[in-house]
């Protein structure tokens, strides 16, 4: 396997499916309410964790989600000094959006290839979703 040309060619498939409208939002906006959107309410410091983030760094990234309407921060209800963050009906909303918008780039993109590449990239699916959730 060369993992070089691999690697190149899916940051590049990445940056194609991201140049659509991502909801006025920074990649890393995306990706903060993307997770608090999977996982449901997390506490802010699970958050920086799971992002690789530095707390300080999180808490612009959280307060921009927040001013926006797309994530509600409330007080822990078992540590008076923490604080979990949800994802709003309309922050939902926006990352149902992204979504429907990202699968219609991508499955124009599908279109273009021919059977036979279609059905190989088919069968490297498990493979690839295993790859991406191994990190």
């Amino acid at each position: 396997m060369d993992a070089a040309r691999l690697r190149v060619a899916v940051l590049r498939l990445s940056r194609r499916l991201r140049k659509h409208d991502l909801a006025g939002l920074t990649p890393s906006q995306l990706s903060t309410l993307s997770y608090v959107g999977k996982k449901g309410p997390v506490r802010l410091g699970d958050l920086a964790a799971a992002e690789r983030i530095a707390p300080s760094t999180l808490t612009r990234l959280v307060n921009v989600l927040e001013d926006r309407g797309y994530l509600r921060r409330q007080p822990a209800p078992d540590d008076a000094r923490a604080y979990l963050v949800t994802v709003t009906d309309t922050g939902l909303d926006v990352l149902e959006r992204i979504r429907e918008e990202g699968t219609r780039t991508l499955t124009d993109i599908l279109r273009m290839l021919p059977p036979d590449q279609l059905t190989a990239l088919e069968a490297a699916l498990p493979a690839l979703e295993w790859l991406a959730d191994a990190g």
